[in-house]
């Protein structure tokens, strides 16, 4: 199996791998890698591979393949490609990573405080969103979610991973909060993202990447609530 590096630790940067394959468009397939592929409304990594010969080949974006378990690296247009075979170096751009994992851990604090089905989302590294179906509207105040937003970055709670198994996952569903997205399943174990101790702020199945500590994040700002329809809010998130 193809090693996520970036599942166990979203703070390794670069790790050298074998090239397995090329797809037939010139997406690049590792052996083991760094790089976040898109899903579940965070973008995936960007970044580049050294080469053997020391040339560097600058991958645009990081996507799922058919199978929707391989991680495909796609290149920029004209990019070196490496053999199949090759030992590269895949590094990620660390800048836009560390705000994608920001934003994803604010999301997760916007999740705890909005107590109403998720039913869409997307982590930006600038602006984020959920999506939810909140039966009264008058439930959510732009200015309070701005301010307990930040009462749980500056309380510096810790964010931590567990797993449990596919089976207690379908044994617990209040644990899923999103409608539109499942989480990760079928390996036998579901990753758990955990926020504060034991999961008191958060807890909810997410194959994202996060910072360890909510100080990290930084401040926020709940920008905009939109009506996208009957129920449905949009809340838009920023980084101030």
């Amino acid at each position: 199996m193809i090693e996520l590096v970036f599942r166990n630790d979203a703070y390794t940067r670069e790790c050298l791998s074998a090239v397995l394959g090329l797809t037939a468009d010139g997406g690049i397939i590792l052996e083991r890698t760094v790089f976040y592929a898109s899903a579940g409304g965070q973008p995936g990594d960007m970044g580049h591979l050294v080469l053997a010969d020391g040339s560097l080949c600058k991958i645009a974006t990081t996507v799922y393949g058919p199978d929707k378990a391989t991680p495909v690296h796609v290149p920029v247009e004209g990019a070196p490609l490496p053999k199949v075979g090759e030992l590269v170096t895949a590094i990620v751009d660390w800048d836009s990573r560390y705000k994608l994992m920001r934003m994803h851990t604010g999301l997760h604090l916007l999740c705890s405080l909005v107590k109403f089905p998720v039913t869409g989302g997307q982590v930006g590294a600038q602006e984020g969103r959920l999506d939810f179906d909140i039966e009264d509207a008058s439930a959510i105040d732009k200015d309070a979610l701005t301010a307990a937003l930040n009462a749980l970055v500056a309380a510096d709670h810790p964010v931590t991973e567990r797993y449990i198994t596919d089976a207690q996952l379908e044994a617990n569903p209040g644990l899923v909060r999103t409608m539109s997205v499942k989480p990760p399943m079928g390996t036998g174990q579901v990753r758990l993202v955990a926020i504060g101790t034991d999961g008191r702020v958060d807890l909810q199945p997410c194959g994202g990447t996060h910072v360890k500590r909510t100080s990290e994040i930084g401040q926020l700002a709940v920008t905009k609530i939109e009506k996208k329809g009957k129920i449905n809010r949009r809340i838009r998130v920023a980084f101030v």
